[in-house]
């Protein structure tokens, strides 16, 4: 086995190695591993790598991140991450995880992170390790990794009469964002949700979002929440359309949204999710993703059922 540095001349191939390892479960697309893996500005270059054999294919790699970029939206860059780590079935249980591993957590141990977490990365795959991989999980354990909860992602198909009006509710309105509004959105995450949804918006409009991909709520001319909706023509791969190819049909995302915590209790929440489904319905998305919550009784009631689980692990280091 040889070691070598995380590089992109090398995307195929890790694309392959990863579809044929667990691309029925979650097909991974050149366009998303590129924006994922190798674009984001927090990929920690000395901790991820690619294992070779003795004819220089690839049996494995991992991927780590640690916060890196000159944005002020209060992300921790004690945190570090493992994005990824895949070993070939035939060259398991032969240490090649482990030393792949080994060499991420020094690493980032080395450039003073503190906690590192499996997923939940920028740009993160999954919030966690799937849950249909058992075995990984009980090897994560062995290697000091400790479980704090589960996530799931959410599905349902709508019938085409399903889903297709905007909520009304008195002294509110409920539209998609106007570009004109930027500034006063962005203003809205960093005063109620600093952190990673004003990261992942100010990183939207970066890539050329026009503001289709947001339903905001507003009393006035005030913005008191948001939903964040995505689909085929969403500027960047979002994470809950990641998996599309395993449906026939376009698939569409809804998430993440809050609400003003002044403005709670109204039952704006619900409601904001209701029209993020609205606008997405009136484009002609027939099955929709909610990705990465706890709240499957709350979704429920909007008809949304469990498509896959995500159990969270981190460890301090």
């Amino acid at each position: 086995m040889k070691i070598i540095p995380w590089q992109e001349n090398r995307i195929n191939d890790v694309v392959e190695l990863w579809n044929k390892e667990i691309g029925a479960d979650f097909p991974l697309r050149v366009e998303l591993c590129k924006q994922n893996s190798f674009e984001d500005s927090n990929i920690c270059l000395k901790s991820s790598c690619i294992a070779l054999n003795g004819q220089d294919e690839i049996i494995g790699f991992v991927i780590a991140k640690r916060w890196q970029e000159n944005i002020n939206v209060n992300m921790d860059d004690t945190r570090g991450w493992i994005q990824a780590l895949l070993v070939a079935k035939p060259y398991r249980q032969q240490g090649i995880g482990s030393t792949l591993l080994e060499h991420a957590e020094s690493q980032l141990k080395d450039i003073g992170v503190k906690q590192i977490l499996l997923g939940k990365d920028t740009y993160h795959y999954f919030p966690g390790i799937p849950k249909q991989y058992e075995d990984v999980a009980e090897w994560f354990e062995t290697k000091g990794y400790e479980n704090f909860g589960t996530e799931y992602d959410l599905i349902r198909h709508y019938d085409l009469e399903d889903g297709m009006s905007v909520p009304k509710m008195a002294e509110v309105e409920f539209t998609t964002l106007s570009i004109n509004d930027k500034e006063e959105f962005l203003t809205f995450l960093n005063r109620c949700f600093p952190g990673r949804w004003e990261y992942e918006a100010i990183h939207y409009f970066q890539k050329g979002g026009t503001g289709r991909e947001f339903v905001v709520l507003k009393k006035g001319r005030r913005i008191i929440g948001f939903c964040r909706i995505n689909d085929a023509k969403s500027p960047l791969i979002a994470q809950n359309v990641y998996w599309a190819p395993l449906v026939d049909e376009e698939l569409g995302g809804v998430g993440p949204l809050g609400v003003d915590a002044k403005e709670r209790g109204q039952g704006y929440g619900l409601a904001i999710v209701e029209a993020g489904i609205a606008f997405l319905r009136q484009r002609g998305i027939e099955r929709i993703v909610i990705d990465w919550t706890g709240l499957v009784d709350f979704y429920k009631r909007l008809g949304y059922d469990i498509w896959k689980g995500y159990l969270s692990y981190k460890k301090e280091l």
